[in-house]
């Protein structure tokens, strides 16, 4: 009598990454629960603002993010912008009290 190999399992289908595939994000729901709030739109300004207030001043900016020191997007003194590579400005939770959680300002 013969023995038969147990069947294989079956594996859960991962996308790129490793991780489980999940919903797809919702852009416009995104967009009109966060992005659109006047508040938001205000700060959105204000960065782009900061930003092109270095270029004028011939800093180049290419490839950097202009990072607020005390956390404040609408303050955009000289002193309080620096520029930062993109890992480092984002690398540190945004909260009230960012400018003094920032180890990087």
């Amino acid at each position: 009598m013969a023995t038969r190999k147990p069947a294989p399992k079956k594996k859960k289908r991962l996308s790129v990454g490793g991780a489980p595939t999940k919903k797809p994000r919702n852009y416009r729901k995104e967009y009109d629960n966060y992005h659109a709030r006047p508040e938001q739109i205000k700060r959105r300004d204000s960065r782009n603002a900061a930003r092109n207030s270095l270029k004028k001043a011939g800093v180049k900016v290419a490839g950097k993010d202009v990072a607020h020191k005390n956390g404040n997007p609408t303050d955009n003194r000289r002193g309080n912008l620096a520029l930062k590579t993109p890992s480092k400005n984002r690398s540190y939770p945004r909260t009230r009290t960012a400018g003094k959680r920032n180890p990087y300002a």
